[in-house]
């Protein structure tokens, strides 16, 4: 069936398009190809995720040789859910840079930059159905390039410094992610995920020390890459010098798909019967708390609102490696709906930070004061998408905190609910004073002409889609929560 084939279509389309538009000297018709590919693509997945419902999980063989000599992709609930939040994001995102991405990158390198998203996308894409280890080992470094180029593209001296950080961080994350691969390739002698697990079943307890040290090149090589506290050293810089919708897709999507390999390596290739007679979740459960608490203590004391922006994120992922670490079922799925949630918020942050800093020309915070009553609806949408990064009932971030405090006390780690809820009170000490401030206080508002700053809706539409996705995401959180579980079974 041709639908069988979609989740490589899709791929290949994004590489495709992307190796026409250095071609194209139009800069309007490189946007509507990358934006139609995008589309195209999230119609594929929403199609194959109708078929998976329906008739199962599937391997879709890549090439003429089956597994475990050939590729193979594997179809699942989840893969096809994470192929739908990327491709719908990456529309959003892109809608919105049609209007803006000139305030941060010359007209001439307007192509290159959406030659670079369509390449990251897609290797992201690639990350999250490829069943085969060194297939996304490939897959990590052509994103890996690409990232590095979507933050370095803003050609200043800053975006340099950063990329460079970022790329020399994220090649010793790489290097360590293939040690991984080759120490089990010589165990089992597969690159392909099944098959490795079958193997490690029969043979794990010949090989404890191999296996502890495999573990540890995996979780601290992809933490790197995923901004596990305290390996986050490179995002700050990297999220917020970069562009506007470069630190949305960095944020929102490219952290996920690594921590997505992440967690098929520890629950499909090790499998939780292996992996609870290692610490290793221990650990990756105090580094998430750790991320949680810290991550959020450094954006308080941040005076530029990207930089806020981007240490909320090591918060952010703090939660996911949290639930990974719980070890639990709760908890797999609390990671994987906090990926959903989170992408969908943090990406409609960026773009209100973004459109606030091109509107005023300011990024500090002393600076911003008053700018609700120059750009309502722009603060007004920022507003809300922190809500659900503070916990407000309804909105994701609730529900991911409260099913984690939850998954603690299945644990019987209830002493972890205190850390949800100290994070919690941070994340709102530096969120709402950005929205306070905006709106309230004579000082503030003093000398500001209401609207006169106003984006206007076509450029907002983007961000209010993507607000009232994330209010949908916390109101129908039971039945995605049900969707993923599903997926797991």
């Amino acid at each position: 069936m041709l639908i069988d084939s979609f989740p490589l279509l899709t791929v290949l389309l994004l590489f495709i398009t992307a190796s026409i538009m250095p071609l194209l000297k139009k800069s309007n018709l490189v946007k509507g190809i990358c934006i139609i590919s995008f589309i195209v693509s999230f119609v594929m997945y929403l199609a194959t995720l109708n078929r998976v419902l329906k008739t199962g999980d599937y391997f879709y063989r890549v090439g003429h040789f089956n597994a475990p000599f050939g590729i193979e992709f594997h179809v699942g609930t989840v893969e096809c859910i994470m192929g739908i939040l990327f491709t719908f994001v990456a529309i959003m995102v892109i809608w919105n840079s049609i209007y803006n991405i000139h305030f941060d990158i010359r007209e001439d390198k307007i192509p290159l930059y959406y030659l670079l998203v369509n390449i990251l996308i897609a290797s992201l894409l690639g990350i999250v159905f490829s069943n085969d280890m060194f297939n996304v080992f490939v897959f990590i470094e052509i994103g890996n390039l690409a990232s590095c180029g979507i933050v370095v593209v803003k050609d200043k001296k800053e975006n340099i410094k950063a990329g460079m950080k970022y790329l020399i961080m994220s090649c010793l994350g790489s290097g360590l992610v293939l040690m991984g691969i080759a120490f089990l390739y010589s165990i089992t002698g597969h690159l392909n995920m099944t098959y490795i697990h079958n193997e490690l079943v029969k043979n794990y307890i010949h090989y404890p020390r191999t296996i502890l040290i495999t573990l540890g090149l995996f979780t601290v090589g992809l933490g790197v890459k995923s901004a596990m506290f305290p390996l986050h050293t490179w995002l700050p810089d990297a999220h917020s010098n970069a562009p506007t919708t470069s630190s949305a897709i960095l944020s929102s999507l490219v952290l996920k798909g690594y921590i997505l390999f992440l967690i098929k390596v520890l629950y499909r290739v090790f499998g939780i019967e292996i992996i609870r007679n290692f610490p290793i979740l221990n650990i990756i459960l105090v580094l998430g708390c750790l991320g949680m608490i810290l991550g959020s203590i450094f954006a308080i004391f941040q005076k530029n609102l990207k930089r806020v922006i981007a240490y909320s994120t090591v918060a952010q992922m703090g939660y996911i490696f949290f639930a990974i670490g719980l070890g639990t079922e709760l908890g797999i799925i609390m990671s994987i709906f906090h990926i959903i949630g989170h992408a969908v918020t943090k990406a409609a942050l960026f773009l209100c930070t973004g459109a606030i800093i091109q509107g005023t020309g300011h990024k500090n915070l002393d600076e911003l004061k008053g700018v609700g009553k120059e750009m309502p609806y722009t603060l007004g949408l920022f507003f809300i998408a922190s809500l659900s990064m503070i916990g407000i009932p309804l909105l994701p971030g609730f529900v991911s905190k409260w099913y984690l405090a939850l998954g603690s006390i299945e644990a019987n780690k209830t002493l972890l609910i205190a850390v949800i809820l100290a994070s919690s009170l941070l994340n709102a000490v530096y969120y709402f004073p950005v929205s306070i401030n905006g709106f309230f206080g004579e000082e503030n508002l003093r000398g500001k002409i209401y609207k006169s700053k106003s984006k206007s809706l076509k450029e907002l539409l983007p961000i209010i889609i993507l607000v009232i996705a994330m209010i949908y995401i916390g109101i129908d959180s039971q039945s995605i929560i049900n969707l993923i579980k599903t997926g797991l079974v």
